[in-house]
């Protein structure tokens, strides 16, 4: 008993610098001695099922042989009444604690309610919200806070009206919540938990366990578990150990953590370690002064000295002063290194590097720790490159494991109508016709790549129908694709949607799409959302589900069977406590991951949870450096932060910085690690690669060009070479944009059709443009945006060729195309227009989507189309089309002042204004030509890349010829 008169409570904490779990094991077997059925007899409660197997294995580590456990149970599992069993729910109990209402469907009835309020919401919408709510309203049962307090609540005017909004929902919702319980007979899985601590905590009052019960490690502050914790600390053989309570906290500064009496008006100091530990002890009804330190310890230790350096750079922000006269022993972070890397790939490799040298040493043991579950997974994927299976304890989202993307994927090809991308995404997915049948399935996907390339078809299955024809291998993978069609089908319910996809995926991959742990956990949770849909959103649409089970599956955390690699782990930071390793890697320092950035609750504003005495947002960092600390205990501790990440720099964790402020020069740096990461990949010397001349024997140069290749020949020979001799093409984009060249592919197509179809009838001009632009086929920017200019532009050119025929001018041709041999090669060509002049000349016509060739380029050489047409022309080439070239026109459908449309020509009479003149045009083309041809073609000169770059302004090849080793180098 106490001085005043109170019962001794037996309170104890194990300092940061110890190992937790195996000075508790120490401590507990110290006490019940050479019992060899004292511990058998004893209960542990600890805050999870990770930590029950820490002090499982401290057990296993301690016994040295056969042992006898105590019974673990961990007060955080979902299975609460099933882990204590009799103790928790005796048989004779008359009221039993009625079963828990399952998350998924808490979560739909919340959706639901959520969208009744809020009509405008879509069900992933309201599905996210409900969750958020669900969080809000765990707070207001964990913290005993009646609902009836929103009622009571004087906000004032000055609440804004989004909050506004948001309580009244909130309010109606908790409303209306109780009845949903009470239909279904259930109650919230945080309610349960505080009645079954609440009833044990009695039923131990009444009759005490007859073993030892010790509550070890456990940080969550909440009353009942605060209540549970005192009836514990006051049993004849109970106790209660804590996770590093500073002792030794000058009473200034704890004080000055609060919380603070009722119209005090200094704020909690929620984000500091010690905050949720000195609030935990209020409940429980003790004074920091109570608690004992433990006696024992153990050889995973760190110097004591480090447990007084984590204090203090720690400390309360408005006491950090206090560190320009600590002592060199309070601030001596010896055996702690840091190291900084420029990107998250080179953090993630140092510690893959530092858990393989911590295998060197015979049973030295490493771990790390960080809330960064990217990071995490690529160290795991670097460690595997030894042969190092090592599992991320925290798991993995199922929306990133290969059954979640294979559902995700058929998800997203349904709500896109089948748009060519999400449609090869499921095609090509892994588990799709995985095994004997995958090599064939695939050489039929990658016809279908090809096919769909470029602008998009129609949309749906029926339009990549119209857009392939009658292809066998197609026609194979479409049978599969009939559920997939079913599930985007409107007017289904959610449920035969989730019915839908769950067969999608079964005839895709078959069982490859539910083996394993994420198959199963997919599978799983399919079903539960089947069978919940009915009480979840009013209307599910297409486009719904795919976002909605991304949501889902992002939150469905797959962890892996045990077997990763006995002496290495990777633990995220609930996971991570009670733990203990030689080597602790604290990794993911930066500002936003450790700590991260306090999520927003959505349904309540700041001052409103402030009002409720509710947990401020900011609790959880104090909890996070609560972790930090701990983690900060192993005898060897290496700290690791990235200067940027995949978008901007990053700004360093505000532990990391504490660190750095308090320990000054003795903040030690892993220069080593640094070394090692930036010379892995940096190569012993530069050899960039020389400019690329390939110069093949003259039977493998083509003796046939046509007119269109004939610029790329002279301005860049090496793509000439990989075009043509190497038989290598650029690939159009996957549901690409339309470009400059398609459309003016669209307006060839479209004028060939007038002119073979409508026998070049100006009035029939404009019909048929339309005709083209409302074929589902079209692409819909080019119907969106580009209609508007297209008219105009076919307008103009209606208006040019009537304007023309009045002039004696008359289309004789239109897409023709023909050949003559000139200097020994066959030069080949098509053309857009020939007309015919009143004066019985041959008029060259090219129509441009875009600008015509400058009359600069002409002069150097290039751009000497029209004058190789009329070469061809003139030799004969053209069936049907006899006479001299006496005109050479590009008709440029961009806009030109106010108006779409010019004529333009390359050619003067004259040779005014720079051009070339008219009647010299052609033989100056064919003599550009054949000068080209007998260089390249029916001579020896190498192809040599980017000879003038000027006129090569394609990137087809730059890559294939590494242009950018060597461009601006070797010119």
């Amino acid at each position: 008993m106490t001085t005043d008169g109170r019962f001794a409570l037996n309170l104890y904490t194990i300092p940061a610098h110890r190992a937790f779990a195996d000075a508790l094991v120490a401590g507990l077997m110290r006490r019940v001695g050479s019992d060899p059925l004292g511990l058998a007899r004893g209960l542990v409660l600890v805050p999870n099922n990770r930590a029950r197997i820490a002090v499982n294995d401290a057990f296993v580590r301690a016994s040295g042989g056969g042992l006898v456990l105590p019974r673990l149970v961990a007060i955080g599992a979902d299975d609460l009444g099933e882990a204590i069993g009799a103790a928790l729910d005796p048989a004779d109990d008359d009221a039993p604690v009625p079963p828990a209402i399952a998350p998924l469907a808490r979560r739909m009835i919340l959706s639901r309610l959520v969208q009744d309020e809020r009509p405008d919401l879509d069900a992933a919408e309201a599905v996210r919200l409900a969750g958020e709510l669900a969080r809000t309203l765990d707070q207001l049962i964990v913290e005993e806070v009646p609902p009836s307090r929103l009622a009571e609540l004087d906000l004032g005017p000055d609440l804004s009206e989004h909050w506004q909004r948001a309580l009244a929902s909130f309010r109606v919702v908790l409303d209306r919540w109780p009845g949903e319980l009470a239909r279904l007979g259930r109650i919230d899985l945080a309610e349960r938990r505080a009645r079954l601590l609440t009833r044990l905590a009695a039923r131990w009052c009444e009759a005490p366990p007859g073993g030892f019960v010790c509550a070890a490690g456990i940080t969550d502050s909440a009353p009942a578990v605060a209540r549970l914790l005192r009836r514990v600390a006051g049993l004849p053989h109970g106790m209660v150990v804590f996770a590093n309570v500073d002792l030794a906290m000058p009473d200034e500064e704890w004080a000055a953590l609060g919380p603070h009496p009722e119209g005090d008006p200094r704020r909690a100091i929620e984000v500091h370690p010690q905050y949720h530990l000195k609030l935990m002890l209020e409940r429980i009804g003790a004074g920091r002064g109570e608690v004992a330190a433990w006696r024992d310890g153990s050889e995973h230790d760190a110097p004591p000295a480090r447990a007084r350096a984590i204090a203090n750079a720690l400390t309360p922000a408005e006491f950090t002063g206090k560190w320009t006269g600590l002592a060199a022993a309070d601030r001596r972070l010896s055996g702690v290194r840091a190291a900084e890397f420029a990107t998250p790939a080179g953090e993630a490799q140092a510690i893959a590097l530092a858990l393989r040298g911590a295998l060197e040493r015979e049973g030295r043991t490493a771990a790390l720790v960080t809330p960064d579950r990217a990071l995490a997974r690529r160290v795991a994927a670097h460690c595997k490159r030894w042969n190092i299976e090592i599992d991320d304890t925290a798991g993995r989202p199922l929306a990133i494991l290969p059954p979640g993307t294979l559902l995700g994927a058929i998800a997203e090809a349904a709500a896109q109508d089948f748009a060519p991308l999400p449609l090869l995404t499921l095609l090509k997915h892994p588990l799709v016709r995985a095994g004997e049948a995958r090599a064939a399935w695939l050489e039929g996907v990658r016809r279908l790549d090809k096919a769909l390339r470029g602008p998009r078809p129609a949309p749906g299955l029926a339009g990549i129908d119209a857009h392939l024809g009658a292809a066998a291998w197609w026609h194979e993978i479409r049978a599969l694709l009939a559920p997939v069609e079913a599930l985007a089908a409107d007017d289904r319910s959610l449920a035969e949607r989730v019915a839908a996809l769950r067969e999608a995926a079964s005839v895709l991959a078959g069982d490859e799409a539910w083996r394993g742990p994420a198959g199963r956990a997919a599978a799983d949770l399919l079903a539960e959302l089947e069978i919940e849909s009915g009480a979840g959103p009013r209307k599910v649409s297409r486009d719904d589900l795919a976002p909605l089970l991304r949501l889902l599956m992002d939150e469905a955390a797959v962890r892996p069977a045990q077997g990763g690699h006995a002496r290495l782990a990777i633990y995220g930071l609930i996971e991570a406590r009670l733990q203990s390793a030689d080597l602790m890697i604290l990794g993911g320092l930066n500002e936003g991951i450790w700590p991260g950035s306090p999520a927003p609750d959505p349904w309540l504003a700041p001052r409103i949870r402030v009002a409720l005495g509710l947990p401020g947002l900011e609790r959880r960092v104090g909890i996070a450096a609560h972790d930090f600390g701990q983690g900060l205990g192993a005898p060897e501790v290496l700290l690791t932060r990235a200067r940027r990440d995949s978008r901007s720099p990053t700004l360093a964790s505000r532990f990391w910085l504490r660190l750095e402020a308090m320990a000054g020069q003795d903040f030690a740096r892993a220069r080593d690690l640094e070394h090692w990461v930036d010379a892995l990949d940096r190569p012993p010397a530069h050899r960039p690669a020389a400019r690329p001349a390939p110069s093949p024997a003259k039977e493998q140069r083509p003796r046939e060009i046509s007119v269109t290749q004939v610029d790329r020949l002279k301005a860049d020979p090496y793509a000439f070479y990989a075009q043509r001799i190497l038989r290598l093409s650029a690939l159009d984009p996957v549901d690409a944009d339309p470009t400059a060249a398609w459309r003016g592919t669209v307006v060839h197509a479209v004028l060939e059709q007038w002119a073979k179809q409508d026998g070049c009838a100006i009035e029939a001009l404009r019909p048929r443009a339309l005709a083209m632009l409302n074929d589902p086929a079209t692409h819909p920017l080019l119907r969106a945006l580009w209609q508007p200019r297209l008219i105009a532009a076919i307008d103009w050119i209606a208006e040019r060729l009537d304007q023309a025929r009045v002039e004696g001018r008359d289309v004789i041709a239109v897409e023709g195309k023909g050949g003559a041999e000139i200097a020994g090669v066959t030069l080949s060509g098509r053309f857009d227009r020939i007309d015919r002049a009143a004066d019985g000349s041959l008029v060259i016509v090219d129509y441009k989507t875009g600008k015509a060739p400058s009359p600069a380029a002409v002069r150097a050489g290039f751009s000497m189309q029209l004058g190789l047409l009329g070469a061809i022309a003139e030799a004969g080439g053209f069936q049907g089309i006899a006479g001299k070239a006496g005109g050479f026109e590009y008709w440029s459908l961009a806009k030109y002042r106010d108006q779409f449309g010019q004529v333009t020509s390359p050619v003067d009479p004259a040779g005014r204004n720079g051009r070339i003149v008219t009647d010299e045009f052609v033989a100056q083309a064919r003599a550009v030509f054949a000068e080209a041809a007998g260089l390249w073609l029916t001579g020896d000169e190498p192809f040599v890349a980017k000879l003038h770059p000027e006129y090569a302004p394609y990137a087809d090849y730059d890559q294939l010829m590494r242009r950018d080793e060597w461009y601006g180098r070797d010119r």
